[in-house]
Protein backbone atom coordinates (compact mmCIF):
# COMPACT_ATOMS: atom_id res chain seq x y z
CA UNK A 1 0.00 0.00 0.00
CA UNK A 2 2.71 2.50 0.68
CA UNK A 3 4.82 1.72 -2.32
CA UNK A 4 1.63 2.21 -4.40
CA UNK A 5 0.68 5.30 -2.51
CA UNK A 6 4.35 6.53 -3.27
CA UNK A 7 4.30 5.65 -7.03
CA UNK A 8 1.32 7.48 -7.33
CA UNK A 9 2.21 10.77 -5.75
CA UNK A 10 5.52 10.32 -7.27
CA UNK A 11 3.76 10.41 -10.59
CA UNK A 12 1.70 13.31 -9.31
CA UNK A 13 4.61 15.42 -8.42
CA UNK A 14 6.28 14.58 -11.98
CA UNK A 15 3.56 16.24 -13.17
CA UNK A 16 3.48 19.30 -11.01
CA UNK A 17 7.26 19.77 -12.22
CA UNK A 18 6.90 19.43 -15.69
CA UNK A 19 3.78 22.04 -15.45
CA UNK A 20 6.39 23.93 -13.45
CA UNK A 21 9.14 23.92 -16.08
CA UNK A 22 6.39 24.60 -18.79
CA UNK A 23 5.31 27.96 -17.10
CA UNK A 24 9.22 28.81 -16.73
CA UNK A 25 9.61 28.47 -20.36
CA UNK A 26 6.79 30.63 -21.11
CA UNK A 27 7.16 33.01 -18.65
CA UNK A 28 10.85 33.82 -20.05
CA UNK A 29 9.69 33.46 -24.28
CA UNK A 30 6.35 34.78 -23.77
CA UNK A 31 5.79 37.68 -20.86
CA UNK A 32 3.20 39.53 -22.79
CA UNK A 33 1.07 36.65 -23.23
CA UNK A 34 1.25 35.39 -19.65
CA UNK A 35 0.31 38.37 -18.39
CA UNK A 36 -2.47 38.38 -20.60
CA UNK A 37 -3.53 35.25 -19.29
CA UNK A 38 -2.90 36.24 -15.65
CA UNK A 39 -5.14 39.32 -16.22
CA UNK A 40 -8.29 37.26 -18.13
CA UNK A 41 -7.60 34.54 -14.53
CA UNK A 42 -8.69 37.43 -12.35
CA UNK A 43 -11.11 39.41 -14.67
CA UNK A 44 -12.64 36.00 -14.56
CA UNK A 45 -12.57 35.73 -10.85
CA UNK A 46 -14.52 38.82 -10.99
CA UNK A 47 -11.99 41.95 -10.65
CA UNK A 48 -13.08 44.68 -13.58
CA UNK A 49 -10.53 44.81 -16.37
CA UNK A 50 -8.56 47.73 -15.00
CA UNK A 51 -8.35 45.70 -11.69
CA UNK A 52 -7.60 42.83 -13.24
CA UNK A 53 -4.73 44.17 -15.18
CA UNK A 54 -2.82 46.37 -12.43
CA UNK A 55 -3.39 43.04 -9.74
CA UNK A 56 -1.56 40.91 -12.66
CA UNK A 57 1.02 43.39 -13.43
CA UNK A 58 1.89 44.07 -9.59
CA UNK A 59 1.95 40.27 -8.46
CA UNK A 60 3.99 39.79 -11.98
CA UNK A 61 6.84 42.02 -10.44
CA UNK A 62 6.60 40.94 -7.12
CA UNK A 63 6.95 37.00 -8.18
CA UNK A 64 5.43 36.13 -11.24
CA UNK A 65 6.00 32.20 -11.51
CA UNK A 66 4.30 31.85 -8.10
CA UNK A 67 1.62 34.07 -9.49
CA UNK A 68 1.03 31.76 -12.16
CA UNK A 69 1.74 28.43 -10.52
CA UNK A 70 -0.91 29.21 -7.96
CA UNK A 71 -3.36 31.17 -9.84
CA UNK A 72 -2.98 29.51 -13.22
CA UNK A 73 -2.22 26.26 -12.53
CA UNK A 74 -3.30 25.90 -8.62
CA UNK A 75 0.32 24.54 -7.33
CA UNK A 76 1.15 26.20 -4.52
CA UNK A 77 4.42 25.05 -2.65
CA UNK A 78 2.62 24.37 1.20
CA UNK A 79 0.81 22.03 -0.54
CA UNK A 80 2.92 20.07 -3.15
CA UNK A 81 2.89 16.68 -3.40
CA UNK A 82 5.54 14.64 -1.17
CA UNK A 83 5.56 11.10 -2.06
CA UNK A 84 7.56 9.98 1.01
CA UNK A 85 4.99 11.96 3.43
CA UNK A 86 2.11 9.62 1.68
CA UNK A 87 3.92 6.34 2.01
CA UNK A 88 4.42 6.98 5.64
CA UNK A 89 1.37 8.01 6.30
CA UNK A 90 -0.77 5.20 3.88
CA UNK A 91 2.10 2.58 6.01
CA UNK A 92 0.90 3.59 8.91
CA UNK A 93 -2.91 3.64 8.13
CA UNK A 94 -2.67 0.22 6.55
CA UNK A 95 -0.84 -1.19 9.51
CA UNK A 96 -3.45 0.41 11.78
CA UNK A 97 -6.32 -0.92 9.78
CA UNK A 98 -5.09 -4.20 9.34
CA UNK A 99 -4.29 -4.63 13.16
CA UNK A 100 -8.17 -5.94 14.20
CA UNK A 101 -8.72 -7.82 11.31
CA UNK A 102 -5.56 -9.41 11.89
CA UNK A 103 -6.06 -10.19 15.42
CA UNK A 104 -9.25 -11.54 15.01
CA UNK A 105 -8.18 -14.10 12.47
CA UNK A 106 -5.31 -15.22 14.38
CA UNK A 107 -7.36 -15.38 18.13
CA UNK A 108 -9.73 -17.95 15.81
CA UNK A 109 -7.84 -19.29 13.26
CA UNK A 110 -7.08 -22.89 15.53
CA UNK A 111 -11.12 -22.69 17.01
CA UNK A 112 -12.85 -22.19 14.47
CA UNK A 113 -11.32 -24.48 12.10
CA UNK A 114 -14.03 -26.06 10.97
CA UNK A 115 -15.98 -22.88 10.65
CA UNK A 116 -14.31 -20.90 8.49
CA UNK A 117 -17.63 -19.08 6.85
CA UNK A 118 -17.47 -18.01 10.33
CA UNK A 119 -14.17 -17.14 10.96
CA UNK A 120 -14.51 -15.41 7.74
CA UNK A 121 -17.61 -13.18 9.02
CA UNK A 122 -15.91 -12.66 12.19
CA UNK A 123 -12.69 -10.87 9.88
CA UNK A 124 -15.14 -9.35 7.36
CA UNK A 125 -17.13 -7.42 10.23
CA UNK A 126 -13.40 -6.66 12.39
CA UNK A 127 -12.38 -5.10 8.75
CA UNK A 128 -15.32 -2.72 8.48
CA UNK A 129 -15.26 -1.71 11.68
CA UNK A 130 -11.68 -1.36 11.40
CA UNK A 131 -12.39 0.75 8.06
CA UNK A 132 -15.22 2.62 9.56
CA UNK A 133 -12.78 3.83 12.11
CA UNK A 134 -10.06 4.80 9.75
CA UNK A 135 -12.72 6.89 7.85
CA UNK A 136 -14.08 8.67 11.10
CA UNK A 137 -10.46 9.14 12.72
CA UNK A 138 -9.38 10.83 8.75
CA UNK A 139 -12.36 12.99 8.55
CA UNK A 140 -11.73 14.29 12.62
CA UNK A 141 -8.04 14.95 11.82
CA UNK A 142 -8.86 16.48 8.53
CA UNK A 143 -11.78 18.67 9.57
CA UNK A 144 -13.88 16.74 7.03
CA UNK A 145 -17.78 15.44 7.14
CA UNK A 146 -17.20 12.28 9.43
CA UNK A 147 -20.59 10.49 7.77
CA UNK A 148 -18.88 11.26 4.11
CA UNK A 149 -15.99 9.88 5.28
CA UNK A 150 -16.86 6.70 6.48
CA UNK A 151 -19.28 6.08 3.79
CA UNK A 152 -16.08 7.01 1.17
CA UNK A 153 -13.70 4.57 3.08
CA UNK A 154 -16.19 1.70 3.76
CA UNK A 155 -17.43 1.51 -0.02
CA UNK A 156 -13.85 1.57 -1.28
CA UNK A 157 -12.73 -1.24 1.63
CA UNK A 158 -15.22 -3.48 0.96
CA UNK A 159 -15.45 -3.14 -2.77
CA UNK A 160 -10.57 -3.86 -2.46
CA UNK A 161 -12.37 -6.98 -0.29
CA UNK A 162 -14.83 -8.18 -2.49
CA UNK A 163 -12.31 -8.32 -5.44
CA UNK A 164 -9.59 -9.49 -3.81
CA UNK A 165 -11.81 -12.49 -2.22
CA UNK A 166 -12.74 -13.16 -5.68
CA UNK A 167 -9.99 -13.20 -7.42
CA UNK A 168 -8.35 -15.14 -4.41
CA UNK A 169 -10.80 -17.60 -5.02
CA UNK A 170 -10.87 -18.08 -8.65
CA UNK A 171 -6.56 -18.77 -8.18
CA UNK A 172 -7.01 -20.56 -5.00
Amino acid sequence: MAIGEYVSVASQKDIESADIAKEKKELKEEPDDELAELTAIYKNRGLSPELAHSVAVELTEHDALEAHLRDELGIVEEIRANPLQAAYVSLIAFSIGGLLPFAIGSLTYNSLDEHLMVQLSLVGAATLAALSTLGYLGAKLGGAPRGKAITRVLVGGTLALVVTSILGAAFS
